[in-house]
């Protein structure tokens, strides 16, 4: 039996349409874990969730998808974490976030939602900001953009490569995260280029 249970969310918005979108960066780290781990996820429809769950070190890691739409993620998780008795130190959240550039990433144990709508949702509906996060940077919109339709946005050509590495390197950084600690995995992932 596993010592400890982890709850790894990914935020983002369900469907093809968002799919690839600039918000939905927290998806596709945690979908890394999916892809590197051969986890086989379930649909939960009662959760408003798609998860599944693996073991890392004698540690159950549960890959967790909210399908409530960005601004009511944390809907979906609070009920999930409460039934499964998850104490928030071990909520680890993946976001975008836009005063990141492209490919930069923050991990911190705890801290505001910095306006990220999502992470606004976990913190109302968790009732404390008390949980780790690992934040992907997506870049500023342009001039003359609203960030709105900038989060909904591909990714540019020249972008792409910044950004599948920062997936990588966050989805690395979460498993740092959860057997190594904090200090630990800001040491790996916080640097300052995006190309560390």
């Amino acid at each position: 039996m596993a010592s400890e249970t982890w709850l790894v969310v990914g935020l983002g918005n369900p469907g093809p349409r968002y799919s690839h979108t600039r918000h939905n960066a927290g998806f596709e780290a945690v979908e890394r874990l999916v892809l590197k781990r051969s986890v086989a996820l379930k649909d939960a429809p009662r959760d408003e969730a798609i998860w599944g769950a693996y073991d890392l070190e004698g540690r159950e890691v549960v890959l967790f998808f909210p399908q409530t739409f960005m601004n009511e993620s944390g809907r979906a998780v609070a009920p999930f974490a409460r039934y499964r008795q998850i104490p928030l130190e071990r909520i680890l959240a993946l976001s975008d976030d836009m005063d990141l550039p492209v490919g930069r990433l923050r991990c911190r144990p705890s801290g505001s939602s910095g306006g990220q709508h999502g992470m606004d949702s976990l913190i109302a509906h968790l009732g404390s900001p008390g949980f780790p996060r690992i934040r992907l940077g997506i870049g500023k919109p342009a001039p003359g953009t609203e960030g709105a339709g900038h989060v909904l946005s591909p990714f540019a050509p020249e972008e792409k490569p910044l950004i599948a590495k920062a997936l990588e390197r966050a989805a690395a950084g979460a498993e740092t995260y959860i057997l190594k600690g904090a200090e630990a995995a800001m040491r790996e992932i916080n640097g300052d280029r995006p190309e560390n």
